[in-house]
Order: structure tokens, then C-alpha cells, then sequence
């Protein structure tokens, strides 16, 4: 039961009893149907062929390949290593261009290779990279530009690919937030020589944890499974530098069955995305991202910019008010890259390049979605913004007196 709010006092940051019993999380896993699952798993068990790829690793990226309509996937055991077996096989070196309003793991997956990570402001409206500003940090050294579909939302693929082939750079993208997601028609995994999705347990479609690599060459393809099975071609014969990045195939049928209920998924997302953007329209400072309806959309993020001077309450006092409620509402991507270790010791003064990225981790947060969550959650959640909006200098001074 969500307990309602008729005042400011009854807040819990102010000594109120929390709207929610339990916490309420941005994300829950979205399982699919059970028994399909564990018919699955049976079968692994009964095969006892448990990783190695197995009949169901080549059934998934099958699916996955039928479904974006790409030449090639390689399923990997997680985003993080297909970004890094990747980054490998195209021979990426010196520096590579990349935004800092994104997940570490993108910029890890370059250092981890000692290559440079340089990070380029992004568009105030789109949250990608700015291709204006990635042509001003382009070097001697620059090898490449990865491009990160924050949200989900397309980067400016065209613009990107001009500037990539104009100074002969490679150009992939990080898709991890937009499987299922269109640009122009044509699904993301299409773009750049490669393009990299994750399925980790927190995104709506999820392998347990997993990812995987998707692109239409078939040289680089070939490179990227010896690269991920340690170099084998073959029983004995290693022909490459590799290591291990297999997916399962316990992850594969978690796979399988998720993409049996995708559609379902998505239908849940934009239900839910519809019902905050009604809810949350006319609230003061408080702007929900939109996508474009024209396009295919996975719609799995739900995220607001705060403008303190509109709603007279900064993002992080929303935050703080919200998880007091068992809301657990999240900042993304604070601070930005640039300001987490190793990078703000190498690039002290990075900041003085990316007033937008520093603009938007002070704004942006992320509200809870996916199929834990409902009308009656979001119906609560948005009281509770509403409530500390419209009541912003009283719950302001209150707070300060914590």
C-alpha cells in the first residue's frame, strides 16, 4: 500500500512514514515466462553442455541477428569485454574520442588497453556526442570515435560517419541502453563497423549478464570470435590473440525466452513512460526526456531534467527526498567520466571542455520502470516530486535545518 501525502510535514526526510514500504528500484529484472525458462535449462542439464558455444549461444545469436536485421552477432559474457574485444580487433590505438556522459565501463574499456579515453562534450538536447565539438578533438593521434546511444536515443549517426571517414577514423557505437531501438527505419546494430549491446540484469532485456558484439563485416566478424574464444580456430590450433569472453548458455536461454516476451517489455516501458509524461507535464522545472514516436523504442529509461531555478528544488534534494520514500531514484551519470579515477587525476582541467556533460550530471535522474512497476507506483512517485516542487522554499528551509 502506498501511503499519501497531504503536506510537507508528512515527507519522510521530515519525519513522515515512506509513501513506499518496500524499495522501489529504476529497474527490476524482467524474467519472461518461467516455464519456458526452466524447460531450458533442463535441456542444458540434460546435454551437459554448459558453455563452449553451444546450441543455444548459436540459437540466440541467430535471433539477435534475424532481429536487427544484421550479417553477424557474436554473443560475449558481458558488455563490458565485447567493448574491449572490439576496441582490440579494430585496432584502435593513440586516443579515441568518447563522452564523458556515459558509463565508466566505456571509457575502461579504453584504458584497460592504454589507449587514451579523450572526452568530447555533448549535445544539450540529445545528450550525445556533439559532432561539432568531436571535430575540435580530433588529433595526430586519433584513431577513433565511439559514439554512445545514451537513453537509447540514436547519436547523430550521419554526422559521425562523415566526420569518421573524413579523417579516416574508425567509428562504433555503444548501444548498450538501445537494443530493440531504430534510427531512420533501420534498427540500431546497423552503424559504424560495429555496434555493442548489453544485457545485463538491469536492462529490460537481460541474459542474466551478457552482451554482444553485431556488425555487417565479415573480416572483422571472423577476428572478433577467434578473439573471443582465446585465438582457436579449430581444436588446437590458436591462430590469434584471445581471450575469454563466451557467453553460456545458461545466459543464452534467459536470452531466448526474454526475446519470446519483448514485445511485451517494450509495451510495459511506454505504458509507463506515457503515464509519468501525463503525470509530470505541468509540474514546474521538471522535463521528461521524449523519444521519437516515429521510431522503434525500447522506452526502458525513464529519466527527468531538474531546473532548479523553475522548480526551486535541485535534483539532488529530489533525490534525497525520494529515496527517504523508498523511492530509489538515481543520478545518471554523475559525476561524468571525467571526474572519476584514473581520469580526474590524468585530465585535471577536463571540466573547462564540457559545460554541457557538467550542466546535465547536475540535472538528470533516472525514475523507476519496467514490469515491477505500475500506474499505482507512478502515480505515487509523481505526488511526491509534485509535493516538493510546489512546496519547494518550505521544503528547502526544513531540510537545511537536518
Amino acid at each position: 500500500m502506498i501511503m499519501a501525502k497531504s503536506g510537507i510535514t508528512d515527507l519522510a526526510i521530515l519525519g513522515g512514514t515512506p509513501a513506499f514500504p518496500e524499495p522501489l528500484h529504476v529497474g527490476r529484472p524482467n524474467i519472461g515466462n518461467r516455464e519456458s525458462l526452466l524447460h531450458r535449462l533442463n535441456d542444458i542439464l540434460d546435454r551437459r553442455w554448459l558453455t563452449n558455444h553451444g546450441p543455444l549461444v548459436q540459437e540466440f545469436e541467430q535471433q539477435i541477428a534475424d532481429f536487427l536485421g544484421v550479417k553477424h552477432c557474436i554473443a560475449i559474457c558481458n558488455a563490458t569485454i565485447a567493448l574491449e574485444i572490439v576496441i582490440r580487433a579494430l585496432g584502435l590505438h593513440g586516443e579515441v574520442i568518447v563522452p564523458s556522459f556515459t558509463f565508466i565501463a566505456t571509457a575502461h574499456a579504453l584504458q584497460w588497453q592504454e589507449i587514451t579515453p579523450v572526452f568530447c562534450d555533448v549535445d544539450p538536447a540529445t545528450h550525445n556526442l556533439d559532432p561539432s565539438k568531436v571535430e575540435m578533438m580530433i588529433t595526430p593521434r586519433t584513431t577513433g570515435i565511439i559514439g554512445v546511444h545514451v537513453w537509447g536515443r540514436p547519436c547523430a549517426i550521419e554526422s559521425l560517419s562523415e566526420i569518421a571517414t573524413r579523417h579516416g577514423l574508425v567509428l562504433m557505437f555503444d548501444a548498450a541502453h538501445a537494443f530493440g531501438n531504430s534510427y531512420k527505419g533501420r534498427m540500431i546494430g546497423n552503424f559504424g563497423q560495429a555496434e555493442v549491446f548489453s544485457f545485463h540484469a538491469t536492462k529490460f532485456f537481460n541474459t542474466f549478464e551478457g552482451g554482444a558484439v553485431v556488425t555487417n563485416d565479415d573480416e572483422l566478424a571472423t577476428k572478433i570470435r577467434l578473439m573471443t574464444n582465446f585465438g582457436f580456430s579449430g581444436y588446437d590450433n590458436v591462430i590469434y590473440v584471445g581471450t575469454n569472453g563466451k557467453m553460456t548458455e545458461v545466459s543464452a536461454a534467459m536470452g531466448l525466452t526474454g526475446l519470446e516476451s519483448l514485445d511485451e517489455f517494450i509495451a510495459v516501458n511506454s505504458r509507463n513512460y506515457e503515464t509519468y509524461r501525463l503525470e509530470l507535464q505541468n509540474v514546474p522545472g521538471i522535463r521528461l526526456i521524449e523519444y521519437d514516436a516515429t521510431e522503434r523504442c525500447n522506452y526502458q529509461y525513464l529519466i527527468i531534467e531538474v531546473d532548479e531555478t523553475l522548480s526551486g528544488i535541485s535534483r539532488d534534494e529530489l533525490v534525497r527526498m525520494l529515496h527517504a520514500e523508498n523511492v530509489l531514484a538515481r543520478r545518471y551519470f554523475y559525476p561524468g567520466c571525467h571526474e572519476m579515477e584514473p581520469y580526474r587525476s590524468y585530465f585535471p582541467h577536463a571540466g573547462l571542455l564540457l559545460p554541457q556533460t557538467e550542466r546535465l550530471t547536475r540535472r538528470v535522474m533516472s525514475l523507476p520502470t519496467g514490469t515491477a512497476v505500475g500506474k499505482d507506483e507512478i502515480a505515487g512517485v509523481c505526488a511526491l516530486i509534485r509535493l516538493a516542487v510546489e512546496n519547494s522554499r518550505e521544503f528547502k528551509s526544513r531540510l537545511a535545518m537536518l
